[in-house]
């Protein structure tokens, strides 16, 4: 199958749904570019909802669906001078042909074609809260509508949030998509292989300045790149020592020691699809005994978790499997003491697990590292459950895993300074993050390209 058949399809499958709702039209625009500073932009990026329909990655761009199953796109015009500074433009003339659209225009003919198009519709589509002023601009072109009812036009009467559509179908992934999240795991996995060998290798023959964080975030860069990846999927996260302990740390100039670990948290997009691993290793190669101690605790959690991961199951359901595991550990290494806090449900009840471990286990991922789709069971009644702070509250069931759903999978433990903390666990930070496809009977992990076990981390590093 073609790709342009892959999106003609996807986009068929938007118009079902308007015409299975009562009919309408969808509009939904691509990403804006913004500026960086003067006279340069941030690098641009394409909205996902648009390419996840079109593959088009310029930006200024529009589609159209409308329940019958047409679509129409808003192009940039060819534009020889601009095409000199900025590079080649598809044009309107061309997109049918490329992109397997019913028509296009030029974006400049967007206010006097969209009215046209928007009249006697009964309900008009597009994301709610994604794009800035889009609202508002939609509220112009139905002013337009609306001025001409005297002469028989009729303005759509509703207006609905098009990312309900899009967020189911991107929640279950097709074959084109799993190859690319393939590719993107596996590049992902080489630039953590190489960073874990240059981080040993550092160490061994210093360098004037030290080993710094910065080092190691350029050794990502450059195997995502060296592989055909357009973008990291997000900023990499390299922390060494204590810095592990915050979750959203950036990489930056922070010294890497022999006997300290180093978190990195970094993945690759390719082709509008990310990749998230998350792996921790001794910056020298060799795990001191308190850190392995930890580290093993965050692997036999993992292992709970990819065994919860299988079709039938609940999205929450690898959490929980990963929170008891982490309890027990807490309760076993006096992270938490017995006599305070009894045995694990007591510790899963009280919530007292959350000074060590304060995140979910997983999120959806897909063209977004933080992938749409609702993680509650559609169509499910609210039953008595308790927020992340441990206060109760109603909610619905969480959603029940299928073929084609792919998740990350990240449990960890975080250990600050604290009374009544052991000293020997003081600075240390543990995250270890895969993604995983559930398949028919269980669950593929796509990025096991860079171990996990601690000996097989060790044998890697230290060669």
């Amino acid at each position: 199958m073609s790709t342009t058949t892959i999106y003609q399809k996807r986009r068929a499958a938007v118009a079902r749904a308007l015409k299975a709702a009562g009919g309408g039209i969808a509009l939904l625009p691509t990403a804006r570019e913004y500026p960086r500073n003067r006279d340069t932009d941030f690098p641009y990026r394409h909205d996902s909802y648009f390419y996840y329909l079109t593959g088009f990655d310029e930006p200024e761009s529009w589609l159209v669906i409308d329940a019958s199953g047409k679509t129409t796109l808003f192009c940039r015009p060819k534009d020889l001078e601009r095409e000199i500074w900025d590079g080649i433009r598809l044009g309107p003339k061309a997109a049918p042909g490329r992109l397997g659209v019913d028509a296009a225009f030029s974006t400049e003919a967007l206010d006097t074609q969209m009215p046209a198009l928007l009249a006697n519709r009964k309900s008009v589509w597009f994301p709610f809260a994604t794009h800035e002023g889009l609202d508002s601009r939609v509220d112009g072109w139905l002013d337009k509508v609306r001025a001409r009812v005297r002469l028989g036009d009729e303005c759509p009467q509703s207006h609905n949030d098009l990312c309900g559509v899009l967020d189911e179908m991107r929640l279950f992934k097709d074959g084109h998509e799993i190859a690319i999240l393939r590719r993107a795991g596996k590049i992902s996995a080489g630039a953590h292989v190489r960073a874990m060998q240059t981080s040993a290798a550092m160490l061994r023959n210093p360098v004037k300045g030290g080993l710094r964080e910065y080092h190691l975030e350029a050794e990502l860069l450059h195997e995502f790149r060296r592989h055909g990846s357009q973008f990291p999927a997000y900023t990499s996260i390299v922390a060494a020592g204590a810095n592990a302990c915050v979750l959203h740390y950036r990489a930056g100039d922070a010294e890497l020691k022999a006997g300290e670990l180093c978190l990195i948290d970094a993945g690759c997009e390719l082709d509008g699809y990310a990749s998230d691993i998350t792996r921790t290793f001794p910056a020298g190669g060799t795990f001191t005994p308190a850190q392995r101690r930890l580290y093993d605790i965050v692997v036999q959690a993992q292992y709970a978790a990819v065994k919860a991961t299988k079709p039938g199951k609940r999205f929450n359901d690898p959490h929980e499997a990963a929170l008891r595991v982490l309890a027990q550990g807490m309760l076993d290494t006096g992270l938490l003491a017995k006599a305070k806090h009894g045995k694990v449900d007591d510790v899963l009840e009280s919530g007292a697990y959350r000074q060590f471990y304060m995140h979910r286990t997983s999120h959806w991922m897909g063209m977004d590292v933080h992938d749409c789709g609702d993680y509650t069971e559609p169509g499910s009644k609210p039953r008595p459950d308790k927020d992340a702070m441990g206060q109760p509250i109603m909610r619905k069931p969480s959603r029940i895993l299928r073929p084609g759903m792919v998740m990350t999978i990240e449990p960890g433990l975080y250990v600050r300074p604290g009374k009544n903390v052991p000293k020997e666990f003081w600075n240390i930070g543990i995250r270890i993050e895969d993604d995983a496809l559930v398949t028919a009977k269980g669950c593929e992990l796509m990025t096991r390209g860079v171990p996990v076990d601690g000996d097989e981390i060790e044998r890697l590093m230290v060669g």
